[in-house]
């Protein structure tokens, strides 16, 4: 597979043989770093990061020349600049990503009614419906790539598959700013070349683990008994791999599809110790996960709370809710709740907030009673001051005062609804 750096890029000639495809997978290049070099042209060329500055700042994208140096999402921006020091460090302007991936699906959905959003930055498009009017999906992928340049000054790469699987490892393989192509009949060839890790599903333990006992490219998978992949990897997961590594993916592009958790978390500039401190940063993040639900449209029926203390030792926790919600007071709740249980030895270096098992909202459908009633309403009005004077117009008291933390972009951002 190529690097997350762009080296190992694979293309396809222009005209290339698209027999057999119809789904495409389209993943805008090191999204939030092109964002930021749209926004400053004098920036092209140089290694940009995306994250915070302070303290403990966290690396939320970086440009492929920042990459080329080890610079990775997810890592602390310290550590990052002692890889790259010449990189250029700006924040995060989520409101302006949201803005342009709205764009960006909308050009999507000119093309095809069936697009299935997978974040901010991606999608995949079933074209098959498609091809009377645009051309074949390989046509329709240029197309695309060309459109999304023009109309917003930013790349994506694009792969063109008979499955969403293979559609993903293609746009990966040709990143960035590529086009790959895997015609149907080429389908096994393709993956047979693919280490195993390249499957989806596939993380640092399964790699391990079948790395282990000698399996490290599909092809290996291809020459393994099923009954192996099971003990290596439990039936579940084996039964999956042997179907992938096959070509085999029975998945359709989902227009419905609901995001299966929202969450914020925080990683603070400084351990902390105090559990006054820690339970308003637990308030807080329920509320924007409160928010981000009733936005959507969506209830969580399981809240999870992250905490990682000072050590790196990292920890989760669950619960099931009595009734589905997306009222921040009662995720609130629940997430003190699970964090008051545990056994706190050392100070926190970041926690976070989850909203998991999702389902569209009720709405308005009668109860006998609503214990959120209230609650349902000040944190209707706190919406819509929200959308009138901005994020963070009205707060809660308690959480007024200096930021301990610089990193509280969405865990998973997902792509603005279309108008």
């Amino acid at each position: 597979m190529g690097r997350g750096d762009g080296s190992g890029r694979v293309v396809s000639p222009e005209g290339a043989d698209d027999t057999g495809t119809g789904i495409l997978h389209v993943d805008m290049d090191a999204f939030y770093a092109s964002v930021a070099i749209l926004d400053d042209p004098s920036l092209k060329g140089l290694p940009v990061i995306v994250g915070g500055m302070e303290g403990r700042g966290v690396v939320s994208s970086a440009s492929y020349e920042a990459r080329r140096f080890g610079v990775r999402s997810a890592m602390s921006t310290a550590q990052a600049l002692r890889l790259c020091p010449k990189a250029i460090v700006v924040p995060p302007d989520f409101d302006r990503y949201l803005a342009l991936s709205q764009r960006v699906m909308g050009i999507f959905n000119d093309v095809t009614p069936l697009v299935e959003p997978l974040s901010i930055d991606e999608a995949f498009l079933d074209v098959r419906g498609a091809r009377r009017l645009w051309g074949s999906p390989g046509r329709i992928a240029v197309m695309l790539r060309r459109r999304v340049v023009d109309e917003t000054g930013l790349t994506c790469s694009i792969g063109v598959a008979a499955t969403k699987h293979v559609a993903k490892m293609a746009s990966t393989l040709s990143k960035p700013d590529g086009l790959l192509i895997i015609a149907a009949h080429d389908t096994q060839a393709f993956l047979a070349a693919q280490p195993a890790r390249a499957l989806w599903g596939v993380g640092p333990k399964a790699s391990a683990s079948l790395e282990a006992r000698g399996i490290r490219s599909v092809a290996d998978i291809l020459q393994t008994p099923r009954s192996v992949l099971d003990r290596a990897l439990g039936p579940a997961m084996g039964e999956r791999i042997w179907h992938l590594a096959r070509g085999l993916d029975a998945r359709s592009v989902d227009t419905e599809r609901v995001e299966k958790s929202v969450g914020h978390e925080e990683t603070f500039f400084h351990d902390i110790d105090d559990p006054a401190v820690l339970r308003a940063e637990f308030r807080r993040l329920a509320d924007r996960v409160g928010a981000r639900l009733r936005a959507h449209g969506w209830e969580a029926s399981t809240i999870s709370i992250k905490v990682r203390f000072a050590d790196f030792s990292t920890v989760t926790r669950s619960q099931t809710l009595s009734e589905p919600t997306a009222v921040g007071q009662r995720i609130g709740d629940a997430a003190l709740g699970l964090f008051g249980a545990l056994d706190r030895a050392l100070p926190v270096r970041l926690v976070g907030v989850r909203g998991e098992k999702l389902r569209p909202t009720r709405g308005d459908a009668p109860t006998l009673w609503d214990d959120d009633e209230e609650w349902r309403r000040v944190e209707g009005a706190l919406d819509d001051a929200a959308a009138r004077f901005g994020k963070g117009a009205v707060t809660r008291a308690t959480l007024l005062g200096s930021t301990r933390g610089g990193t509280a972009l969405p865990s998973h951002p997902k792509a603005a609804p279309l108008d």
